[in-house]
């Protein structure tokens, strides 16, 4: 400590004299003014703070978003994996609705995988501390984003080929077919590729500096921030806002249709009950069809678009809060990084890729089938 002193009397100069630090309450006194000792001060809590950033996150915030954010992982990728090997497994599952689940789970797969575990190791590290490398800060981040953009594009598909089967039946035979849906899926998939591509040349590693020395490295933009504002944007209208009011408007004529389909069939038991609906194309969700009648094929095509409306609705709940985060920060002079909200929307967003109600919908369509066709 008196070598330090002794330091810090020679930084002061000649106007300062050093006492005995152990009998002495204030061991230096010199004549100099407050301004300057004050940008001494500054100065040296300047460096203190430098060595003591980047920090660790706390042990409560480590603790709760590995516990939920695992969980999640968990349950969210046997659930997706669960809907694919059963759909493969079950031949009379093989029909256009199915395959647009496959889709939504395969996407939502993607996410978890690229996203959660990378999420709860950063956890652990330092700051904005990277420890995947360049390839990875490029391919995770396009995984994440294709995925997404598939899921969300997976869920409009869907409801439009259930608008056209319920809505227009005629149509139907033609359009609502396993083959048709196998390539629209196909052209979904290569869209998102290539519309998240570009993710693989706008990310970059940079060194994260402590005291001056580039120790580790962290994941960026390659640009500047104001040049993903349009990105972010058209990401907001293509893969949400527009899924979103489309979904509502079918939603609104496919639920003014089922409603009419029951009030006919109240008042008219033994006539013709379905007007709307074609029994060729909803016979796959009440097993092989064989023995389906009428009011099945009215429950099971209200069942599958009260499925969709609560995916949808889920869908738009629980990305609001990133959304609104991104957009915000893409406009906003101090991007808002509370630490406690991002794990919160990121969170929603972990959840929303469980496809817990997919899997629900499988698993009673299941028991619901007769075992001859098991």
């Amino acid at each position: 400590m008196h070598i330090y002193l002794e330091n810090l009397k020679g930084m002061l100069g000649d106007d300062c004299s050093l006492s005995d630090y152990n009998s002495s309450e204030y061991p230096i006194t010199c004549n100099v003014s407050h301004t300057f000792l004050a940008e001494l001060l500054a100065n040296i809590t300047l460096r203190l703070d430098r060595h003591h950033y980047p920090e660790y996150y706390s042990y409560q915030y480590r603790l709760i978003g590995t516990l939920f954010q695992s969980i999640i992982f968990v349950v969210g990728v046997l659930g997706n994996v669960l809907v694919v090997l059963v759909v493969f497994r079950t031949p009379s599952m093989h029909s256009p609705t199915y395959c647009y689940l496959v889709s939504l789970a395969v996407a939502d797969c993607l996410v978890l995988v690229a996203a959660v575990p990378q999420e709860i190791v950063s956890y652990y590290l330092v700051g904005d501390e990277w420890i995947w490398g360049r390839v990875g800060c490029a391919l995770l981040i396009f995984i994440q984003y294709t995925g997404i953009n598939a899921s969300s594009l997976s869920i409009t598909a869907f409801t439009v080929e259930r608008y056209i089967a319920i809505c227009h039946p005629m149509h139907a035979h033609a359009v609502c077919t396993v083959r048709r849906a196998k390539r629209i899926i196909c052209c979904v998939w290569i869209f998102a590729l290539c519309y998240c591509s570009p993710w693989l040349v706008l990310t970059k590693t940079i060194p994260l500096m402590y005291e001056g020395i580039p120790v580790k490295e962290k994941c960026t933009f390659a640009l500047s921030r104001n040049s993903y504002v349009g990105y972010y944007f058209a990401d907001l209208i293509v893969f949400y806002v527009i899924p979103l009011l489309l979904s509502c408007v079918l939603y609104g004529i496919m639920a003014r249709i089922l409603y009419d389909n029951a009030i006919s069939s109240a008042k008219n038991p033994g006539g013709q009950q379905m007007r709307h609906l074609h029994r060729g194309d909803t016979h796959r969700f009440v097993g092989n069809g064989t023995n389906a009648t009428k009011p099945n094929i009215q429950s099971s095509a209200t069942q599958v678009v009260k499925m969709l409306v609560t995916v949808v609705a889920l869908f738009a709940a629980f990305w609001f809060p990133y959304r609104v985060w991104l957009v915000y920060n893409s406009f906003a002079k101090e991007p808002y990084m509370e630490l406690w909200f991002l794990m919160f929307a990121k969170t929603m967003v972990f959840i929303n890729r469980t496809n817990f109600m997919e899997s629900g919908f499988i698993v009673f369509n299941l028991h619901q089938m007769p075992n001859k066709i098991m």
